[in-house]
């Protein structure tokens, strides 16, 4: 759904698309975030008591590719400047998940009543980014035509293990050509910061996903005969890390229902 229009250059701060973004959310509205705000940046969250955070950005310093660290809060603060003036990590997305001993107890459009001082917020890049790229070079992205959230399955490829954090990779899927799943790996390698390029093309099974038709989260997408489904590393990896370690509490979003900020698509590109 894609709600905003894109940024014209003689836009204040106040009529950025991707702060208008945020006030809808902030005032109530659920739903995808994929196509909100061209040009602008969106990113998972994972939020985490202070005594987690040291280990978790070490899993992420050892995971870059699922986990690309694009923000990062002081303890207890519900903002990050760098990625948005007004932006408040409280009630910006769409919707959240609340974790207690690794399980999601409440799906709630605003934390603020969850919100402790020794939280501390990591913003993870987000493959939305890189799809901007994919779309201005004419390549289909399948759930954007069909206005559904991207497909994400849990994989059999093992993740870097930091302190209780270890897991499986979760990975999102585009169904492409042959061709232009080529094209898609050299367009997308210029975007680590947004998970790069994909993690595996082809044979779902290999990376042990048993049914392309059912993913973990988001909604599933038709795989055409001439097509191959193309992964990429996605930033829900930390949902399924949660998971696994059990922590007694957490906050991250909801997957596809992302956080849009203030930093520009383009400055994620390396070359």
């Amino acid at each position: 759904m894609t709600v905003l229009v894109a940024v014209q250059q003689t836009e204040t701060p106040d009529a950025l698309p991707s702060r208008k973004a945020r006030l809808a959310y902030r005032q109530g509205l659920v739903a995808s975030t994929a196509g909100v705000a061209p040009g602008f940046v969106q990113g998972n969250l994972a939020i985490l008591p202070a005594e987690y955070a040291s280990a978790f950005h070490r899993f992420c310093q050892l995971n870059p590719k699922p986990c690309p660290i694009i923000g990062m809060s002081d303890v207890g603060s519900p903002h990050i400047p760098s990625l948005g003036a007004d932006l408040d990590i409280r009630t910006d997305v769409p919707r959240y998940r609340v974790w207690r001993d690794g399980e999601v107890v409440d799906e709630p459009t605003d934390v603020t009543s969850y919100w402790r001082d020794d939280l501390v917020t990591f913003v993870l890049g987000c493959s939305f980014s890189f799809e901007e790229a994919l779309l201005d070079e004419g390549m289909p992205i399948r759930h954007i035509e069909r206005n559904v959230r991207v497909p994400m399955y849990r994989t059999n490829i093992a993740c870097g293990e930091a302190g209780p954090f270890a897991g499986p990779m979760v990975v999102s899927m585009r169904p492409f050509k042959p061709a232009d799943a080529i094209r898609a790996v050299q367009i997308t390698s210029r975007y680590p910061a947004v998970h790069g390029a994909p993690v595996h093309l082809g044979h779902p099974h290999l990376i042990g996903i048993k049914d392309i038709a059912k993913p973990d989260y988001g909604d599933p997408v038709p795989v055409a005969a001439d097509e191959i489904p193309v992964f990429w590393a996605c930033g829900v990896t930390p949902q399924s890390v949660i998971n696994a370690a059990k922590l007694p509490f957490a906050i991250t979003h909801s997957p596809g229902l992302m956080l849009v900020t203030d930093l520009k698509n383009r400055t994620m590109a390396v070359i």
